[in-house]
């Protein structure tokens, strides 16, 4: 009898079939072996859905393949409440079909919550990674692991993490480094479903952050594959989203969080600070345009090649 607790990763796709074999490999290659991966097809028309459900014929009551009614294209948030519904797991790991695990991140980070019981999630340090395309003088030295920006191997309590988060918005975890308790997920409503695209991972994780402890490590278990055709860089190139400046997507998100935290009577002078401070370029928008400017010339900056630079490590 496995005495491991069962972990359900789960993995949406859309037209993923370029990268999607790899991400899968790196779940059957995990030194932890209760798992079951949940393959959701977000209406894909490529050769995707032919690879999920091959694995799920090649590894039944391991490897599930679901969809939408109608093969729907439905989005990221959707897609994963449907795996959500349909997990069996004491925890949930999420896996974007382009992204890897590394081996160990199951056995590690499930040994982690089976000993911090109060912690709601865990997560590490996430590797941005370049070298996948097989020129490792060219690209490897573009890799980069994701700065945690806070004290490690400890559990945060509530609300102290989302502060940190405003305040530096790079040290925001990947979903590809979370894992998370099943039962904490449920009862926050699983993923916002009116925001499918950008900052969908965010409105959870800052929900589990403000409600329960969450558990920091400083280990690497998880690669984020950087391509122009993920979803983040479509969301640059589109004018969507932006990491350094302000946007529709963060404006967005910010205006979410302010009425959640206001809801939810959350009352911490540090927290509505730093999101005061967040949404100042939204609501007061000369004057940050001017604090700004005055910055850059105070450091000799330029901002042309700062926000350049920005994009190239961080995109």
């Amino acid at each position: 009898m496995n005495n491991n607790p069962l972990v359900s990763i789960i993995t949406p796709f859309w037209n993923a079939e370029e990268f999607f074999v790899e991400a899968i490999e790196s779940v059957i290659a995990q030194t932890y072996d209760n798992w079951e991966l949940l393959l959701i097809d977000d209406g894909s028309t490529d050769g995707s859905t032919a690879i999920a459900k091959k694995y799920a014929e090649l590894h039944p009551g391991k490897i599930y393949y679901l969809q939408h009614p109608n093969h729907q294209n439905l989005g990221k948030s959707s897609s994963r409440n449907l795996g959500i519904a349909n997990v069996r797991g004491k925890y949930i790991a999420l896996l974007d079909a382009d992204d890897i695990f590394l081996p160990k991140k199951l056995e590690t980070q499930v040994a982690i919550l089976e000993v911090h019981s109060q912690a709601a999630m865990v997560y590490g340090a996430t590797e941005y990674w370049y070298s996948w395309k097989g020129n490792p003088q060219e690209d490897k030295p573009q890799d980069f692991l994701a700065n945690l920006g806070i004290v490690s191997d400890t559990l945060h309590p509530p609300v102290t993490l989302v502060t940190k988060y405003l305040q530096d918005s790079g040290v925001v975890p990947c979903t590809c480094g979370l894992l998370l308790r099943s039962y904490v997920v449920k009862s926050l409503g699983n993923f916002d479903e009116s925001i499918q695209h950008m900052y969908e991972d965010q409105i959870l994780i800052f929900k589990i952050c403000l409600n329960s402890p969450v558990f920091v490590e400083s280990g690497c278990h998880d690669k984020y594959r950087q391509h122009t055709n993920s979803s983040s860089h479509l969301a640059i190139n589109s004018g969507e989203y932006h990491p350094t400046k302000p946007n529709v997507s963060q404006q967005m998100f910010l205006n979410w969080l302010e009425k959640y935290v206001s809801e939810k009577k959350v009352n911490d002078k540090q927290l509505s600070q730093a999101l005061h401070k967040s949404l100042i370029p939204y609501r007061h928008s000369l004057f940050y345009f001017i604090l700004r400017f005055t910055i850059f010339m105070k450091n000799k900056i330029n901002p042309k090649n700062y926000f350049n630079k920005y994009i190239v490590n961080n995109s």
